[in-house]
């Protein structure tokens, strides 16, 4: 992962931190195979993908482009 990449991803994180239904994140649930789990976009092309263990905890699972899907 880029350095540019790293940076956009700590920033999203922060703003993740604040409120993850910020209208920039564009979080969103998934279906299919990784139902009960969301999506926040980073940019057009990185994605995170995580769920929310309970109220305080947040797990994510992969950083990446469509292909995390």
């Amino acid at each position: 992962m880029s350095l540019e990449v790293k940076e956009k991803v700590e920033e999203k994180e922060v703003t993740f931190k604040e409120d993850p239904f910020d209208p920039r994140l564009k979080t969103h649930k998934l279906n299919g195979d990784l139902s009960g789990l969301w999506a926040f976009s980073v940019d057009y092309s990185i994605r995170i993908i995580f769920e929310f263990e309970n109220q305080e905890t947040v797990k994510f699972h992969a950083i990446g482009g469509h292909d995390i899907y």
